[in-house]
């Protein structure tokens, strides 16, 4: 059996979703930009994917811009915001668990002379409202906050949050990095004061290498890419469109069953938590429930290195993360797992186990008989 347990590095497509990529690839495969019938075909995609995608979040068409996936989101809303709102002000918000696509921008800003206050977590990776509110300063331009951490799937109250900073001062941009969020959780930016949210498409058995940024209509962002003016001004350059396309697509899907979809998801965790806690020495860092995120289960297990795991259950056919799969080739300590307080000797024993649509009971159960045969030789050899 094989069992597929890391899908917040990435998906499987879905079939729709691959069948649509290479049409376009294979006849539809005009440039955009040209006068001819084959670019208005692919225009065609583009117009639609945008229009599906911003009817799932109920906004509008023209606040949708295609990137190249999540990290282009995370860099075109930082710098972005950032260099147009200067003159308002040098300060921004964001945590202590951000991904590595919003602290490195964050980190760069720095350099640049901006201001950046990192709010810290509780044991559940929830910032404190109450911190966030007395972190807004006059010149604060930008807060930026992880919508589900990928780590341990924390969810931000990021209603709650978007009001806060409204209340505040309504000109603050607020930033939601939505990666692990859109396609699991019904996402509305008006109703929740979001100006900027990034989502990548593999994340949603969508393809690779395409992804969006919402931008509130209103919200002053200024473009990384300039050339030949694409996607009006915003990002130049030919658009993906077989990636684009296939966006569309996989955005449509998830939000169609949605409810009963993610209800299956919540119960695939919920089950997967109550078998791990069964296992000794195992320590679960995920919350059951509509606490957590429905597709992320976070474990440490005592006394074995995450690498050592992690590849004894490759060879079962198992995969799994040991930490953000974007930084799997720097192997350090997680920032996170050190800010929710994770004990020092199991920062280094932890993996993370991520379910998709296509993950079954069966799987799970394969993976916890692995596990249960697999810990205590680990062990014995790790003490030996």
């Amino acid at each position: 059996m094989e069992a597929y347990l890391d899908n917040s590095a990435t998906t499987r497509a879905l079939d729709s979703v691959q069948e649509i990529v290479a049409r376009v690839m294979r006849e539809d495969y005009g440039n955009p930009s040209s006068r001819h019938k084959k670019g208005m075909e692919a225009e065609r995609y583009i117009k639609e994917a945008r229009s599906v995608i911003a009817r799932t979040m109920k906004v509008q068409d023209k606040e949708i811009l295609f990137t190249s996936g999540g990290t282009e989101s995370n860099n075109m809303a930082l710098f972005g915001a950032a260099m147009a709102n200067q003159r308002a002000g040098k300060h921004i918000i964001s945590t202590r668990i951000e991904h590595a696509s919003v602290y490195q921008p964050l980190a760069c800003l720095e350099q640049l002379g901006f201001a950046v206050t990192y709010l810290d977590v509780d044991r559940e990776g929830h910032i404190r409202l109450q911190e966030l509110e007395e972190a807004i300063r006059p010149d604060t331009i930008l807060v930026s906050v992880m919508y589900v951490n990928n780590e341990i799937g924390a969810v931000q109250p990021v209603e709650e949050i978007g009001r806060v900073i409204k209340e505040r001062n309504p000109r603050i941009l607020f930033h939601v990095d939505g990666i692990q969020a859109y396609g699991k959780y019904e996402i509305r930016p008006k109703r929740q004061g979001i100006d900027l949210l990034s989502v990548s498409g593999h994340k949603l058995h969508g393809p690779k290498g395409v992804g969006f940024l919402y931008i509130h209509e209103k919200a002053k962002v200024k473009p990384l890419l300039y050339g030949g003016g694409q996607q009006k001004d915003m990002r130049s350059g030919t658009e993906n469109v077989p990636g684009v396309a296939g966006l569309g697509v996989a955005a449509r899907e998830m939000y169609t069953d949605f409810s009963e979809r993610i209800r299956r998801m919540r119960e695939l965790k919920d089950f997967f938590i109550d078998r791990l806690e069964e296992i000794p020495g195992t320590v679960v860092n995920s919350q059951r429930g509509e606490k957590g995120a429905p597709q992320i289960i976070s474990a440490s297990f005592q006394g074995v290195r995450s690498e050592v795991l992690l590849h004894a259950l490759e060879e079962r056919g198992i995969y799994v993360s040991s930490g953000s799969a974007c930084s799997s080739n720097h192997p350090a300590i997680s920032g996170t797992l050190m800010a929710v307080g994770v004990k020092r000797e199991l920062l280094d024993s932890t993996l993370r186990f991520s379910l998709g649509i296509y993950n079954t009971r069966e799987q799970l159960d394969y993976t916890i008989e692995a596990l249960k045969e697999l810990l205590p030789v680990l062990r014995r050899y790790q003490r030996g």
